[in-house]
C-alpha cells in the first residue's frame, strides 16, 4: 500500500524507475547481441582460414580489378564530360544575362527614341516659332516702310502731277507776240 502511496504522490519517479528498468533490459540485450557477433566472427574465421574456397580465384580477380579500372575510367571520363557541360551551361548562362542586360538596355534606348520622334513634331514647332519671329517682325517693318514709301511716292507723285499741269497750262498760255498794226 505505501508503494501506491508513493506512486500515486510522485508519478515523475514511477516513470523514472521504468525507464531506467527498461535500460537496464536493454543493455542485457545489447550484450548477448555483441556476444553472439563475437562468436559468429570466431566462426567465420576458422571456417575461412581452414578453406581455401574462400579465397578469390586471382583470375577472376584480375577480371574484377581491370573491370573496375575500365569503370573507373569511364567515370572519370563521364565526370569530365560533366565538368565540361556545366562549364558550357555557365558560359551560356552569363551570355544569357548578357544578352538579356543588352536587350533591356536597347529596349530603355529604344523607349527614349521613340519618345524623342514623338517629341520631335512639338520640337520643331517650337524652335520653328522661335526663329520666324525675327522674321515676322522684320516683314512687318518692311511692310510699315513700304507702305510708308507708297504714300509719299503716291504725295510725290501728286505734287509732281500738280506741277506739270500748272506749267502745261502755263505752257499752253502762249504768249504771241504782239502785233503792231502797219500803218500804211
Amino acid at each position: 500500500m505505501n508503494a501506491t502511496v508513493n506512486a500515486l504522490a510522485n508519478p515523475s519517479d514511477n516513470m523514472t524507475a521504468n525507464l531506467q528498468q527498461e535500460i537496464n533490459l536493454l543493455k542485457v540485450e545489447l550484450e548477448q547481441k555483441d556476444l553472439l557477433v563475437q562468436q559468429l566472427s570466431e566462426e567465420l574465421f576458422r571456417l575461412v582460414k581452414g578453406n581455401t574456397a574462400f579465397l578469390p580465384n586471382v583470375e577472376v580477380h584480375e577480371q574484377h580489378s581491370e573491370e573496375m579500372r575500365f569503370l573507373e575510367q569511364k567515370l572519370a571520363m563521364v565526370e569530365n564530360q560533366l565538368l565540361a557541360t556545366q562549364a558550357q551551361i555557365q558560359d551560356r548562362d552569363r551570355e544569357a544575362i548578357e544578352l538579356r542586360q543588352t536587350i533591356q538596355e536597347m529596349s530603355d534606348r529604344n523607349r527614349m527614341l521613340e519618345q524623342v520622334v514623338q517629341e520631335l513634331p512639338n520640337i520643331y514647332r517650337a524652335k520653328f516659332a522661335e526663329r520666324i519671329v525675327p522674321i515676322k517682325q522684320k516683314i512687318e517693318a518692311l511692310q510699315k516702310e513700304n507702305r510708308q514709301l507708297h504714300i509719299e511716292l503716291q504725295s510725290l507723285s501728286f505734287r509732281l502731277s500738280g506741277r506739270t499741269t500748272r506749267r502745261s497750262t502755263s505752257q499752253q498760255r502762249l504768249e504771241l507776240p504782239r502785233v503792231v498794226p502797219a500803218l500804211g
